[in-house]
């Protein structure tokens, strides 16, 4: 990989990070409406992926999206401005952190309903396939929702089709609080796109490098006409389920012993980060200096949704479809 690419995808990780940080302090403020699920611990996913497609690609995501939409190239500003329900917001604050899309830029929107958005997925490839484009549709969904008949359905009918579709499971081990050994007899979830006769591919998705590459030779297999890819990408989630779980965790820990331990020492982001350094590829000032601008656009998107206008009533019935 050249070192465009790689600080491509270290520079997305890293504004992933800091906006998620920020959002987790201002969750514990109680500045924030609903629920927040952080997406910190599996940067590497979706900067990864989202580095092999093209801005006129599509992706769809999930409850812990935020992620997903920066890597996609979303608006940092008007994300902010979405978690604090304000109109400046991409939903004009209707939407909050489980729902924010961005046709613009292929986000077909993040999805609150477990496996809710791999249908959609299927969809957008089945419309660009008929459509006799070369674009490709990307879902991510997590471990539990490698049980929901959606992903079976929905992997049936792209391997029938042929549909230009990569699925990305972000295997981060746990289903809310249920680890995922306990709900599913096998150690592999791309195991299972055997059954409907596709690849399936397994990645240490905190190594975003290994993500990227394959995440590129899937893509370049679905742009070719050869069909979908099941791609299980290791790895964790450094924040619980939802900010603030444990006010209704009652202190119950539910994390396997050592887990801790092994979340800090495969951190996603100090890989790629030591990776550059060790190889001398960026002058570390170069990339402290970049945190320091991330920092600042941070700040400036804080700003930005505490400056825009609450929404009221007039707006509540626009935008609907039906």
């Amino acid at each position: 990989m050249d070192t465009h690419k790689l600080l491509e995808i270290y520079t997305c990780m890293l504004r992933i990070r800091r906006f998620e940080e920020e959002v987790g302090r201002l969750f514990a403020q109680g500045q924030l409406p609903g629920f927040v699920h952080l997406y910190i611990g599996e940067e590497a996913v979706g900067a990864g992926v989202c580095a092999a497609l093209r801005n006129d690609d599509y992706i769809v995501s999930t409850h812990r999206g935020h992620g997903h939409v920066l890597a996609k190239g979303g608006d940092m500003k008007r994300m902010m401005a979405e978690l604090f329900g304000r109109r400046d917001g991409y939903c004009k604050g209707k939407g909050g952190s489980m729902h924010i899309a961005d046709f613009s830029i292929g986000m077909l929107g993040a999805c609150g309903i477990v496996g809710g958005g791999i249908p959609i997925a299927v969809g957008a490839a089945l419309s660009a396939k008929t459509r006799g484009t070369d674009q490709v549709a990307v879902t991510f969904f997590g471990d539990g929702a490698a049980n929901e008949g959606s992903f079976h359905e929905s992997l049936n009918l792209a391997s029938v089709l042929k549909l230009p579709v990569i699925f990305v499971c972000e295997n981060n081990h746990y289903g809310e609080f249920t680890p995922a050994t306990s709900a599913m007899d096998i150690q592999d979830i791309a195991v299972r796109a055997q059954g409907y006769g596709i690849p399936g591919v397994v990645v240490d998705g905190t190594d975003a490098i290994a993500v990227f590459e394959t995440a590129q030779e899937a893509v370049m297999r679905a742009r070719c006409g050869e069909g979908p890819t099941l791609v299980e990408a290791k790895t964790h989630r450094r924040s619980g389920h939802a900010e603030g779980e444990e006010a209704f965790l009652g202190g119950q820990q539910y994390l396997l012993p050592g887990e801790r331990e092994a979340m800090r020492r495969s951190d996603p982001l100090l890989r790629l980060h030591n990776y550059i350094v060790e190889r001398q590829l960026v002058a570390l000032e170069t990339l402290e200096a970049l945190d320091q601008e991330i920092r600042q656009a941070v700040i400036d998107a804080v700003a930005f949704a505490r400056a825009s206008e609450e929404p009221d009533e007039t707006i509540l019935f626009a935008d609907r479809w039906a």
